[in-house]
């Protein structure tokens, strides 16, 4: 057995990302300290990875572990925390098997060690077309009124909010083309849900697909998904090589796509079975290469003639985006290369601190960077023309003789990640967002607010503490954009310290109460909160 097989050694000081999670199945009252708003009412589901050791063999990568679903609920005054592990085909299959046999983002497996070559030479050609897993631990996704653990492969898992238990999973592909789905869609005032993915392997030429799953889709005996109703596609710039995307921007008529330069490698996607490599493998960036920016009408599904570029760079996480006079203003967070994967394979993080450091120092930071896209151009506008008129930026987008526009972004913030915002305010003018500190250090254990009006931030700390991303909930009474509560479970990195709900002012960014949990609690990544009124 490699060392990679072996169970993992948490006698590393970086162990607290990858240990085994475990089960809370029934409502365990937290000690809560402070005062906790009596406004306060609902649930924070929260998905991660939880699991990364089955029998003796291990994942190589911490965005492989199986999913751990938790929660806080607030009922007066109280907080209460539940985690269940998210049943999928994918957790039964390994844990019956007591082994991994499921292959993950960064761990290749093979179901049986002992088959013949005939057996194995089919596995190869059942790969070529990968089925991927349905481990999904990146978000819980709402679609009409229910609510699905999400990753960014063609299945969802269906689950009960109060309950975590798994109700059943669904496949995107038999509502529509698609091979991959983001877990970051977005939501309007109507409470539709739009959604984006691509569909590699299909009859027509390979696209990516803007979809939309409206309000009422949930219909007793019947899935959200067949309520489904696409917008548009969008034909892959290179058949071989499309754009790898992590989640999109949305305005109020608008659906913002960056179509980057951190591309999958079809072919080797389709091959990567038989030559004996993981799916993380097949990612590339190519610095080298332009951005695009599609603009596509989210109401009458077309996208806008006009071509808009900008220098290579890598995004997961879009903030924001939103119109304004003529334009379309869009945050999002880039990196300059995509070592970002390959700091949590789980070789990496098994090193010792000063070996870590020494081995990812030359990481590239997350910067938070504003676009502003003009929608309408003057035919009479001479090239090499700055066409933003937007006074409180310093992007530009210059018009060029083709009669595209290249554009250069204002920087708003470095050192930020897993942002979040009032999201009142999505596809709205805002001022404030609210993310995860991102210094060089092996603990990231700040939480940020962020002004982008004065280019100011104010910071909540915990030396012995890691705060989960920030989720912003408003006060029912809520005059201001920051007039709130900031939500994050903080994973304790003091064995004698207790792991907690960390509840702050949002305006202040001062603590105002948290809510220590007498039970393990796994570091998660996304989520949402449910106001008791929905649950």
């Amino acid at each position: 057995m490699s060392q990679e097989d072996q169970p993992l050694d948490e006698s590393c000081m970086l162990s607290f990302f990858w240990r085994n999670g475990s089960e809370t199945p029934e409502p365990l009252k937290a000690d809560v300290s402070g005062s906790i708003p009596s406004w306060l009412q609902g649930t924070l589901l929260r998905n991660g990875p939880g699991l990364f050791s089955v029998g003796d063999t291990a994942y190589k990568h911490w965005f492989d572990g199986m999913a751990l679903i938790h929660s806080f609920t607030f009922k007066d005054g109280d907080v209460f925390y539940k985690s269940k592990f998210l049943k999928s085909e994918t957790f039964k299959k390994n844990t019956t098997a007591n082994r991994i046999i499921v292959t993950e983002f960064g761990t290749l497996a093979y179901p049986d060690p002992c088959k013949s070559i005939f057996a194995k030479t089919f596995s190869y050609l059942l790969n070529v077309i990968p089925d991927f897993t349905d481990n999904n631990l990146i978000n819980i996704i709402k679609y009409g009124e229910d609510y699905y653990a999400s990753s960014e492969v063609n299945y969802i898992n269906q689950i009960d909010p109060l309950t975590l238990d798994t109700l059943g999973r669904s496949n995107y592909r038999n509502h529509i083309a698609l091979s991959l789905a983001t877990a970051h869609p977005h939501y309007d005032d109507d409470g539709n849900t739009y959604n984006m993915g691509m569909a590699i392997m299909n009859f027509s030429k390979p696209q990516y697909v803007i979809f939309k799953v409206p309000a009422n889709a949930s219909e007793k005996d019947k899935p959200a998904l067949s309520k489904l109703e696409q917008i548009c596609s969008i034909p892959f710039r290179s058949t071989l090589y499309p754009s790898y995307f992590h989640s999109f921007g949305m305005t109020e008529n608008y659906i913002v796509f960056v179509e980057q330069a951190f591309k999958l490698d079809v072919l080797n996607l389709a091959t990567a079975y038989f030559r004996g490599v993981n799916w993380g493998s097949c990612l590339t960036f190519d610095k080298d290469d332009m951005t695009i920016i599609h603009l596509v009408n989210r109401k009458t599904g077309k996208t806008l003639s006009t071509k808009y570029y900008a220098d290579a760079f890598v995004v997961f996480h879009h903030i924001n985006a939103y119109e304004e006079d003529g334009h379309v203003v869009f945050d999002l967070i880039t990196y300059q290369d995509s070592n970002l994967y390959d700091m949590f394979y789980i070789r990496n993080m098994r090193q010792d601190i000063d070996e870590f450091i020494k081995t990812n120092k030359d990481f590239s930071s997350p910067t938070c960077q504003r676009f502003v896209l003009p929608i309408n151009i003057d035919k009479e506008t001479p090239p090499d023309t700055n066409l933003v008129k937007l006074q409180d930026t310093t992007a530009t987008a210059v018009l060029r003789q083709d009669g595209s526009l290249f554009c250069t972004p204002d920087m708003l913030f470095k050192g930020l990640e897993l942002p979040g915002i009032n999201y009142k305010y999505n596809s709205k003018k805002y001022r404030y967002f609210y993310g995860s500190r991102v210094e060089w250090s092996p603990y990231p254990n700040k939480l940020a607010k962020v002004d982008i009006l004065t280019r100011k931030h104010i910071e909540w700390v915990d030396e012995e503490g890691y705060p989960s991303e920030p989720v912003f909930v408003a006060s029912p009474d809520a005059i201001e954009e920051d007039d709130g509560v900031i939500l994050s479970s903080v994973v304790s990195l003091n064995p004698q310290k207790p792991p907690f709900l960390l509840v702050l002012d949002a305006k202040s960014f001062k603590e105002i109460a948290r809510a220590s949990i007498n039970a393990t609690v796994h570091m998660d990544l996304h989520g949402l909160f449910i106001p008791e009124t929905s649950t």
